[in-house]
């Protein structure tokens, strides 16, 4: 079963719209629902706020401001990670960016609650924020940490000397802007009071984190918290943590002990669940004529909430990606009155392929050479900064393979030079590189006595086939048909696991599956020995397939159902887990990785500048494709998300207000059907035995990392314009376009 294209086996759920999200649960009972009231301004203090007229409103039952919202844990810094620590709501009069929950009216209906939240009065004493991140740049600091625990500054020989000396050297800045994670289901929650406990439908990504993070803002023993998110319609890193609707619905449903529902809208969503943040990155890369670099730097700086830190990795991708004896990598931000940044899917490698890979092809083109080669010439033999081996390498297969699939050879070797009628034609290409993380994750997986195997953990599904890929390795695992396996996930009362994000949740859940297996098909094999009704019965226990729902040794077989029915009528389990990968000596010893090759062909309209994207090809090394299929239309989804990130996505801020003025989807714009004409992901046979037992690396966020920069890379050789500030937009290109002949 494992690594064939097995179809979803939730598929049929959802297409018949029987599959429940949060917000669509009634086993409460009528809910009441709340509506979040935003603050109108980036920066101040509110002054007044006058409720009584939204309380005397029909059909409300409360209105929660700072003045009597409940006592709350506050965020505390010695927990690790972020998206496991309190997160307070309506502590105080201080307003710390536009949107900012002020108040929640609750009311018997969600119309009634909407007409309330606009009777809701706050006057404010604005202060002077800090809302444009060009302004404030040379105000960055050094900050604490760097995402994932990396290092926030590297440095190996002597970046300046090297640089100062090399033939050809680039230095150039890239500057992306701030993105957001707009999942098709917006976060919602249901909050449903049981006594002293609180059961919290929710889309969450970590049912461990959204947990102890409820717990710890209630100040309640995590026991009594019990997390339901069975499906959630995408995240993409936006639902890793809890936010403000689900501790405000969790403090109105404990006050008035009710249901309470609270949705954000599609507006809010924009201010109150985190961002990319906006980065400004110079890149320098010196090299000899031959194309072989001696220097690579990468220096970023990006924006950060003053009082929730983020840096994102963005610098990080440079270290493992090519050889050079002087190298320099650094992070820094700069402090802005804006939501804070928060893990946007990719973080760092994203952004940071869109600076790097656009300037190794402007290497390349300083060079004369071409950007494939320049690559191959430049790949390291280990880590060039942590000096170890590879797990398991094969960046150079992704580039040739892709380069003799997409006609590479037919590339235009002088920028702005081949035309179809009006349209200028361009060929671009980069590199994808993705760290493989793993974390602690357990699986209990039970045998009952008619043969169905169950598979229990709190892992999610956030779209990406976590219910199809562990009911393949159960199958495998086991030798059951895919019918007789039962997968549990989304609730707190399971097996704890670090969900879904970060490209982990596949190989972590089915690498825990997998030990689990095999630890119950010791069981049951202990079983048959010791039952001398069992045709199995002393024979050689090491020779046992499981196949076909039976336990076959030689000639000799018994059903599953059988041996279990006999020895254990309630049932057989056993868990498998996987740990820290700080803990695991491999993670140590080896640079663990994912990698891939964009190539991809644009038009551009040579009178407009119209840009269009006419095909993208991209090709992957991920170790063991658990499910081609799911594998496919995960890596096919990020370079979607790549092309966006290249040619459409921009948040834009007003600089007076701290407000995002293109908070809604008719405005802030992502790639629709007709932006996407043709795009294919091949995926390399391949097995990292370093990774895991089954040799499986995660894939979700890969398909984005470098497309972006393959894309722009295209402009620049269909028009000879470099653009270094993305999107790349009509405005960007259009005065630098060549004449139209004739």
């Amino acid at each position: 079963m494992i690594g064939q294209a097995v179809n979803r086996v939730d598929g049929p759920l959802k297409v018949a719209g029987r599959a429940t999200y949060g917000y669509e649960y009634w086993e409460a009972g009528q809910p009441l629902y709340g509506v979040i009231v935003g603050a109108s301004i980036g920066k101040g203090r509110i002054t007044t706020i006058a409720t009584e007229s939204a309380e005397r409103a029909s059909g409300v039952r409360m209105v929660m401001t700072h003045h009597n919202a409940p006592a709350q844990g506050v965020r505390d810094e010695s927990i690790s990670f972020e998206y496991w620590r309190p997160q307070p709501v309506l502590t105080g009069p201080d307003v710390h960016y536009h949107g900012e929950p002020v108040a929640l009216v609750v009311a018997a209906t969600f119309e009634q609650a909407r007409a309330a939240a606009a009777l809701v009065d706050v006057a404010y004493a604005e202060g002077r924020g800090r809302f444009d991140f060009a302004a404030h740049e040379d105000e960055a600091y050094v900050p604490k940490a760097v995402n994932a625990g990396l290092s926030t500054d590297t440095a190996v020989g002597d970046f300046d000397a090297g640089f100062s000396t090399a033939a050809v050297r680039v230095d150039q800045r890239y500057t992306t802007p701030y993105e957001f994670s707009m999942p098709m289901e917006p976060h919602a929650c249901l909050a449903e009071p049981r006594g002293e406990d609180l059961v919290v439908y929710v889309g969450c990504q970590i049912v461990d984190a959204a947990r102890a993070s409820v717990a710890g803002t209630l100040r309640v023993d995590p026991a009594r918290i019990h997390i339901v998110t069975p499906f959630v319609g995408g995240g993409f890193g936006s639902k890793l943590g809890i936010h403000a609707e689900t501790i405000l619905a969790a403090l109105a449903a404990r006050a008035l002990r009710q249901p309470v529902k609270v949705a954000l809208t599609r507006q809010q969503i924009f201010q109150l669940v985190g961002l990319r943040p906006t980065s400004s990155q110079r890149v320098r890369l010196g090299a000899g004529r031959d194309g072989r670099l001696t220097a690579i730097a990468h220096d970023v700086t990006m924006h950060t909430n003053p009082d929730v830190e983020y840096a994102e990795q963005t610098a990080a991708t440079t270290r493992s990606l090519y050889a050079a004896p002087h190298r320099l990598t650094s992070h820094r931000l700069t402090p802005l009155d804006l939501p804070r940044g928060a893990d946007v899917r990719a973080p760092g490698e994203a952004p940071g392929l869109l600076a790097v890979e656009s300037a190794m092809d402007e290497l390349a083109d300083a060079l004369g050479m071409d950007p494939v080669e320049l690559r191959i010439r430049n790949e390291p033999t280990v880590d060039p900064e942590r000096e170890v081996p590879y797990s398991d390498r094969h960046l150079i297969d992704c580039l040739r393979e892709g380069a003799r699939r997409f006609g590479w050879e037919h590339r235009p070797a002088t920028p702005a030079s081949v035309r179809e009628g009006r349209w200028l034609i361009g060929y671009g290409m980069a590199a994808a590189i993705r760290g493989h993380f793993q974390g602690p994750t357990t699986v209990r997986v039970r045998l009952t006595a008619d043969g169905t195997a169950v598979v229990q953990t709190d892992m999610t599904d956030i779209g990406t086939g976590t219910y199809t890929v562990l009911t393949q390795v159960a199958a495998d695992g086991l030798g059951l048909p895919a019918d007789r396996v039962r997968i549990e996930l989304g609730r707190s009362g399971l097996p704890s696991s670090w969900g879904s994000g970060g490209s982990w949740g596949a190989a972590n859940s089915c690498t825990a599956t997998h030990r689990a297996c095999a630890a119950l098909r010791e069981k049951v094999l202990v079983a048959a020995r010791g039952d001398v009704r069992s045709p199995l019965h002393g024979l050689d226990l090491a020779d046992a397939v499981f196949a076909d729902g039976a336990v076959r040794i030689g000639d000799v077989s018994q059903a599953l159902s059988e041996i279990i029915a006999r020895s254990r009528p309630d049932g057989v389990e056993a868990e498998g887990e996987t740990r820290f990968m700080g803990d695991d000596p491999h993670y140590s010893a080896y640079s663990i990785h994912t990698y891939g090759a964009h190539f991809a062909e644009v038009g551009v309209d040579a009178d407009t500048a119209e840009l269009r994207l006419r095909r993208m090809l991209g090709v992957f090394s991920v170790g063991r494709a658990l499910n081609p299929k799911t594998t496919r239309s995960q890596l096919i989804g990020g370079m979607v998300w790549g092309a966006g990130a290249a040619l459409e996505e921009e948040a834009v801020v007003d600089p007076r207000s701290g407000a995002f003025v293109n908070r809604d989807l008719a405005q802030y714009l992502i790639p629709v059907h007709a932006d996407i004409p043709d795009v294919d992901a091949v995926i390399l046979d391949g097995y990292d035995d370093k990774a895991n037992p089954l040799g499986a690396k995660g894939v979700g966020e890969l398909g984005i990392c470098g497309a972006g920069a393959a894309i722009a890379n295209a402009v620049f050789n269909a028009t000879g314009i470099r653009v270094r500030d993305f999107p790349i937009t009509l405005e960007k290109v259009l005065t630098g376009l060549p004449p139209l002949d004739g």
